[in-house]
This record gives structure tokens, C-alpha cells and sequence, in this order.
């Protein structure tokens, strides 16, 4: 999503490959409809004056357990100069953020049935070598692809579609979004190849890994975020509609989190509540004392 996201509608549009969820905005610039999307820098609009700085809960459901299978779409994942670190770093990710002190910042946030849970499961990727026909500015594309590639989609499955087209003129870097697969409600999310991305990169020095992984992987913790704690669109935001990633998008608590497998990343930090109330976070972009990324940030 955005550092600053549109208000929420919890009205619902039909696709051709299912029940979508409805965002239609507020105005200002806009994303892919049907969708919550993570702005690149300088991209969102302010966010109103006068709200609450909180979350605030909306009915819908959180995840206890999420289940994340990797969607790799597009004809230059076929070449091993343009796949690079990219396929198998995004694996490592995943991997290491079960039980993570960085998903462990969401586990505030509940529904009726409990506690955001904390177990990711890193399912084998999926590689697509077909030509993308989607440019990332409706879900209905991206959620169809995800259909065709999943035979058995899980409840709790977290499906993110990287295709291998940069970002050009776009003004978000990723986005995520929930549907419909054979019946079953299905989270996924979208995102643009960032190698050399300036717009979306968060200047990850480490040396650890490529530009284009360390932009991935910061965009990926942060709809992943968003996905744990706002599956459906209809649980958790603010009065502006903003997500939890989206209120610390683009600022950094920690240089780089380790994750339990011994991986580390630089990530943008999550809305903590909690943490605004006892003014125990790190800042947002805003001044806001409430963002918490896991580390023992300065």
C-alpha cells in the first residue's frame, strides 16, 4: 500500500473471476481499483487533517497463520542474468519471517477469533513464463493469474504475483488485494520488477543483497503486513484509511532486522497502537511515535 491510503468502502464489486473487495478512494492519485496500494515515494497524497492516529477495527477478519506461495510471472524469469538473487532471496525472506520479532508487530491486532498469528509458511514459488498480459492497474488480471496457477488455494494463502515488467510511469510499487478462487477467498497481492527503481528503493547499503531483491523484499514485508492485519480490506485502518504498513511506509526504525534463519533485510517498520499510546515508537514520516519494525531501533 501507501504511506497514505484511500478511506475504505466495504461495498463489493463483482469481477469476471469473483467477488472482489471494493476500494474506490477518496481522490487524489490513484491505484489499481479494488486494490490497497503501496506508494512510491513523493506518490501518495496527504493524508486529512483532524483523525485519529490509531487503527481502528472494522469487523472483518485477521489471519492466525498465513501460508505465502510466491508467483513468479513473466518470460524474463527465464533467464538467469534477470532472476539474479530475486527467486531465492524472496524464498529466504518468507522463510525467516515466521515468528519474527518483525511479525511479532502485528500481533496486537485481533478479531473475533483471536490474535494476528505470527506462523508464515514459505510454500514452493511458482514460475509463470508466459508473456504478462497485466500492467498492475486493476486486480482482475492479477487475481485471474493467481486462479490459473493455484490449483488448491488455502483460506489463509497469501498468493504475490512479482511480474518481471519495471514500474515506469506507475506511481505505486506494490499493492495486495483478496478475491475469489473456485469458491475459496483467496489474499494476494501484486508486484512491479524494481532493479534500478529509485522510487521504490530502500536503499539498502548491506552489500547482502541486489538492489532489485532488497526493494522486493521491503514491499513484500510491508503488504505481507498489511495482508496479516487487513486481509479483506474491512479489518484494520485508520480514519484515513491508511494500513499499518502505510503509516510507517518509507522510514526505517533498525539498519537491518534478523529474522530467525539468520537472514537480515532492511524493512519499513508497522503501526503499533500500543506504541503510540506509551509514545514508545520510532517516528512515521509524520512525526508520529508509533511505528515499530521488531529491532531495537534508536
Amino acid at each position: 500500500m501507501s504511506r497514505y491510503s484511500f478511506a475504505l468502502a466495504t461495498a463489493l464489486a463483482l469481477t469476471a473471476t469473483g467477488l472482489m473487495y471494493a476500494d474506490p478512494g477518496e481522490g487524489g492519485p490513484r491505484g489499481p481499483s479494488n486494490a490497497r496500494v503501496h506508494w512510491a515515494r513523493g506518490e501518495a497524497h496527504a493524508a486529512r487533517p483532524n483523525r485519529s492516529a490509531n487503527l481502528l477495527y472494522h469487523g472483518g477478519p485477521v489471519t492466525h497463520g498465513t501460508v505465502v506461495v510466491p508467483i513468479f510471472w513473466g518470460t524474463n524469469w527465464g533467464n538467469g542474468s534477470f532472476v539474479g538473487d530475486k527467486i531465492s532471496g524472496l524464498h529466504v525472506f518468507y522463510s525467516g519471517m515466521s515468528g519474527s520479532t518483525y511479525a511479532g508487530t502485528t500481533t496486537e491486532y485481533t478479531d473475533s477469533n483471536g490474535h494476528v498469528g505470527t506462523s508464515v509458511s514459505a510454500g514452493s514459488a511458482i514460475t509463470d513464463l508466459s508473456s504478462v498480459t497485466a500492467n498492475g492497474q486493476t486486480t482482475g488480471p492479477i487475481l485471474a493469474e493467481v486462479c490459473a496457477q493455484i490449483a488448491n488455494p488455502a483460506a489463509n494463502g497469501f498468493y504475490p504475483v512479482y511480474i518481471d515488467k519495471p514500474r515506469g510511469n506507475a506511481g505505486f510499487c506494490a499493492w495486495h488485494s483478496a478475491g475469489t478462487c473456485g469458491g475459496v477467498t483467496v489474499q494476494f497481492g501484486f508486484f512491479f520488477n524494481l532493479d534500478g527503481d529509485p522510487g521504490c528503493d530502500p536503499q539498502d547499503t548491506s552489500g547482502l543483497h541486489s538492489q532489485g531483491l532488497a526493494a522486493l523484499a521491503n514491499v513484500s514485508g510491508h503488504e505481507l503486513s498489511e495482508t496479516m492485519t487487513d486481509p479483506h480490506l474491512d479489518a484494520w485502518y485508520d480514519s484515513n484509511g491508511s494500513e499499518n504498513a502505510d503509516k510507517c511506509a518509507w522510514t526505517f526504525g533498525t539498519p537491518l532486522l534478523t529474522f530467525p534463519n539468520g537472514s537480515q533485510w532492511k524493512v519499513q517498520g508497522n503501526w503499533s497502537n500500543n506504541a503510540f499510546n506509551a509514545s514508545t515508537g520510532y517516528p512515521n514520516s509524520r512525526g508520529q511515535r508509533g511505528c515499530l519494525d521488531g529491532g531495537n531501533f534508536p
